[in-house]
């Protein structure tokens, strides 16, 4: 079992010691926060061995049998939460507010949901068969098994948690790798559910790069759940066929919005802004693009510079903070590049514009708005996923929809406008997986509503129902109710041929003198 340990030595971000552990700074500080051991290949099929030799047991307990521990852990995080939202500022560089807002209540909530709801989602599913009415046909929603789960950095707690809570409740066990980034939330989170009763071995923890993942694929897993980019789902995806296990990727995405003439204008700029600038821009649901009509754009941009330049940014650690720190030098790297393709191709930096690396490690990025950015331009093609909002203008509606539409990616998109029959309208031509009217970013914490995208921001869903489903392997079982003497069995003959057309025609034939005339008439 992989196990977080502070240590005194310092070592860089995301490597892997001599000694087989993992660093983790805080990356609003630099300080050191602790370290993680190392999973070998041995390790992660011994954790999914643990895992699969519980779920036998898991699997069996009634509904209300799993609910119970469910709710513990919801009642224990709650206890908890300032402890919880503590240490994710302390190891993501989220501000505690986000820290609060984005995963610890999220989480709850989810948790809570599932618990309640499984039961119902999962039951039986009647199917009446149109031909057959003396037959039953039912689906039965069976475990899966094993859930491997590959988690990313930037929500390290909200992302794995609440998709490890849909699979328990559907019956399976988890087996977890969280970033090499972000590892030790996932152990707390462990302690926490074995607290809270779930047997051992049932949450499984494996730590590493993505050497470990690849490993957590090939180890017997009976279905692979990935958050992260797109580059790494197309080798997910390949590995999970390999292994002939379901697949479930989401790959973040590049995200729209579009501003209306008729816009609450104020409204707009103040949730575009903070679905932009919230943890740093590090969502995958990030607002990315903003397309105004050009009869508002001036006033409109106005207002949300002048909203970004009021955020405070600084060590996240504290109540008043806004914005915080990026989690990752990698990702700072990207957000340079792409502010600099942008600057060179001509665009106007508004406010922000400025990258922060303190000696000690710490990472910041100015909330930053630009202006003149084109498609061209890396900033508006390609996922930043950092503090980077390009505003650009339409005439028509039809050319809004166009250009929200110009992207490989197809996660999130947002429609601002007081009439909501324009909004639905709109929504309905957008290539999006969730399409929100007048806000931003909150469904992903809506645990009712299916998430996941479109084109190459994923395949596959989780939450809601839908994510119970794919949770579970889907079975179809058929009795009989009368015996029924049928045409189609041995032996053949030009008898059974004639019952048989007669039959269909009568049933599947058009009107009710076709159908009278295919029954009475001459085949």
């Amino acid at each position: 079992m992989a196990e977080a340990i502070a240590v005194p030595q310092t070592s860089a971000q995301g490597t892997v010691t001599p000694e087989g552990t993992l660093s983790v700074r805080e990356p609003g500080s630099g300080k050191l926060l602790g370290e993680v051991r190392v999973s070998s290949p041995a390790d992660v099929r011994h954790t999914v061995q643990q895992a699969r030799a519980a779920q036998s047991e898991w699997a069996r307990k009634p509904f209300a049998a799993r609910r119970a521990v469910l709710l513990r852990f919801k009642e224990l995080l709650l206890e908890r939460a300032g402890e919880f939202c503590d240490h994710l500022t302390r190891e993501n560089g989220k501000t505690r507010n986000e820290s609060l807002f984005m995963e610890v209540l999220p989480v709850a909530d989810a948790v809570h949901w599932y618990a309640t709801h499984a039961e119902k989602a999962l039951a039986d599913e009647r199917i009446p068969l149109h031909l057959f009415p003396h037959k039953k046909s039912y689906l039965r929603f069976y475990p899966r098994g094993v859930i491997g789960i590959i988690s990313p950095w930037n929500y390290p707690f909200s992302i794995p948690t609440g998709d490890a809570a849909a699979a328990l409740m559907a019956g399976n066990a988890v087996v977890v790798k969280p970033s090499e980034f972000t590892p030790i939330i996932l152990e707390k989170t462990r302690a926490l559910f074995e607290e809270a009763g779930l047997p051992r071995g049932l949450f499984g923890v494996v730590q590493g790069k993505g050497d470990v993942g690849a490993e957590l694929i090939r180890s017997g897993v009976n279905m692979i759940v990935f958050t992260g980019s797109v580059a790494t789902g197309r080798r997910v995806n390949v590995a999970a066929a390999e292994q002939m296990i379901h697949c479930v990727l989401e790959l973040g995405g590049k995200d729209p919005a579009i501003v209306l003439p008729d816009a609450d204008l104020d409204a707009a700029a103040k949730k575009i802004s903070w679905g932009a600038f919230a943890n740093s821009g590090q969502t995958c649901a990030s607002v990315e693009r903003v397309y105004v009509h050009e009869s508002v754009v001036k006033p409109f941009t106005e207002k949300v510079v002048a909203l970004a330049r009021k955020l405070r940014q600084g060590e996240p650690n504290q109540y008043d903070v806004d914005v915080g720190a990026m989690t990752t030098q990698m990702q700072v790297d990207i957000v340079r590049r792409h502010l600099e393709d942008a600057r060179q191709r001509g665009a106007k930096i508004l406010t922000g514009g400025e990258i922060q690396l303190t000696p000690d490690g710490a990472r910041f990025v100015q909330p930053t708005v630009l202006t003149d950015t084109t498609p061209e331009m890396a900033i508006v093609r390609e996922e930043t996923f950092g503090p980077m909002l390009p505003i650009m203008t339409y005439r028509t509606e039809e050319e809004a929809v166009r250009l929200a539409n110009d992207s490989t990616y197809g996660l999130s998109a947002y429609v601002f406008t007081r009439d909501r029959s324009k909004a639905e309208r709109i929504a309905n031509q957008l290539a999006a997986g969730t399409v929100m009217h007048n806000d931003t970013l909150y469904t992903h914490a809506a645990p009712e509503t299916p998430w996941g995208g479109v084109k190459s921001s994923g395949l596959g869903r989780v939450h809601g129902k839908h994510g119970l489903h794919d949770f579970c392997e889907v079975r179809h079982v058929n009795l009989e109710r009368l015996s029924f003497p049928a045409f189609w069995y041995y032996p053949y003959s030009k008898r059974a041929w004639s019952i048989g057309l007669r039959v269909y025609r009568t049933v599947l034939g058009r009107g009710i003198t076709g159908r009278l005339k295919a029954l009475f008439g001459k085949q």
